[in-house]
């Protein structure tokens, strides 16, 4: 019987539920009919949970037995969830009798060294479907596991999907999202927004970007610093308080997609600087359709798809900081992510502004990304252009009209 993940003797890190979540976030994300691969499933793990509730009608969900259970525990688990879900979860006896999946996870965390962590890729390879995704978990952090998840994020990036880093989970993991031969790009336009563990939830409808949490943790800290060290002085008070609406900056809240898939939608919040047609060597002949969105500081700085596709490059332009609002900002510090899609090639540029000096840009080259899925963020007031192939698309807003990313339809395909 072929044992999976039998990489180490260190003993397993436990995953959590937000762990689960996200080994299991490219099987949840699919729209259509399809197969996944769950190695070294456990009964009574939240990672078979998650995978379990991630079940659509069309979907088939094969489970292999780990270390820490057996095919008899998991036949009777599933038993137990009803036939709607034991009618589409298969379970095998062993690895070998698998038939190649869309998605395969691996279930127990990865312990093991480079080579012994290679030495399993290659075996799973045969397990994964033409542009399939591999998802692994390894302990984040410093030690020996370092080596082996820097290979295994080497090895799968060519065609990658990303990496996320689990916090809230004893001990922390590093979630590795591989494909390692390329995903058509017609099925884009048929994935969910994937679940980003950057996104933190404080309600159903609003989230912080980590990027938030970690700056107002910065400020909160400065404030501990200065009491302790004037207990006598007010001081404190203003890193304190300033915690809050640095957190409130990195604001994330839902968003409505809108279904038709002849929309277009804004990739961020903001008002509409300008709409013009315009010529760009470096994304290919032809004209663009440009639209220009300018962020003030109290704007959504969360940044979304405008389209789905697939990520085709990814490079940043040195510049200035210019104020986002003038015509300098064409020559401001940029980042510029092009998707292949449907309809041709379609441009997102993260531009800085006054403020603005970093850029945050999450999603590799080769990763399919959905129409609305958070990418990146800007830190404080920038602007976000979308181009679009101008023979192709026709803008649905005006100059100085208010956008909503991820929700307001800015353009529409002809």
């Amino acid at each position: 019987m072929t044992q999976f993940p039998a990489v180490s003797a260190t003993p397993v890190p436990a995953v959590g539920a937000r762990a689960a979540r996200a080994l299991t976030a490219e099987f949840a994300r699919q729209n259509e009919a399809t197969t996944a691969l769950l190695i070294g499933a456990d009964h009574a793990s939240a990672v078979v949970a998650a995978a379990v509730e991630a079940l659509l009608p069309g979907d088939t969900l094969v489970l292999v037995a780990g270390e820490y259970s057996s095919s008899d525990l998991l036949r009777g688990h599933i038993t137990g969830l009803g036939s709607w879900v034991a009618d589409r979860v298969k379970i095998l006896e062993s690895l070998d009798e698998a038939q190649p999946a869309d998605v395969v996870i691996v279930g127990e965390p990865l312990t093991g060294t480079a080579e012994e962590t290679r030495g399993l890729l290659d075996k799973l390879a045969k397990y994964l479907n033409e542009g399939a995704v591999l998802t692994v978990a390894t302990p984040a952090g410093p030690g020996r596991t370092a080596g082996a998840a820097a290979e295994l994020f080497r090895q799968g990036s060519l065609f990658g999907v990303g990496s996320d880093l689990v916090l809230r989970n004893q001990p922390p993991l590093r979630v590795h999202k591989l494909r390692f031969t390329q995903a058509d790009v017609a099925a884009a336009s048929t994935l969910a927004p994937a679940f980003r563990t950057s996104s933190v939830p404080l309600t159903r409808t609003m989230h912080i970007d980590s990027n938030g949490v970690a700056a107002a943790g910065i400020a909160l800290g400065l404030a501990a610093l200065a009491r302790r060290a004037r207990p006598k002085s007010k001081l404190w008070l203003l890193p304190a308080l300033a915690a809050v609406p640095v957190a409130a900056f990195f604001r994330d809240p839902e968003r409505d997609v809108p279904g038709d898939p002849s929309a277009v939608v804004a990739a961020a919040d903001g008002k509409v600087l300008s709409i013009e047609r315009m010529r760009d060597d470096r994304f290919g002949p032809g004209e663009f359709l440009r639209i220009a969105v300018f962020l003030s500081v109290f704007d959504v700085h969360v940044n979304r798809a405008p389209v789905a596709g697939r990520v085709a490059d990814y490079f940043v332009e040195e510049g200035g900081y210019a104020n986002a609002a003038t015509a300098a900002a064409e020559h401001n510090v940029a980042a510029y992510t092009v998707l292949d899609t449907e309809h041709g090639t379609v441009v997102v540029a993260q531009r800085t502004g006054l403020i603005a000096r970093r850029i945050v840009q999450r999603t590799p080259v080769g990763t399919l990304i959905a129409k609305g899925e958070r990418f990146g963020l800007i830190r404080f007031g920038s602007r976000t252009d979308v181009y679009l192939p101008a023979d192709k698309a026709e803008a649905l807003v005006s100059v100085d009209e208010r956008v909503v990313g991820g929700a307001t339809v800015i353009a529409r395909w002809k």
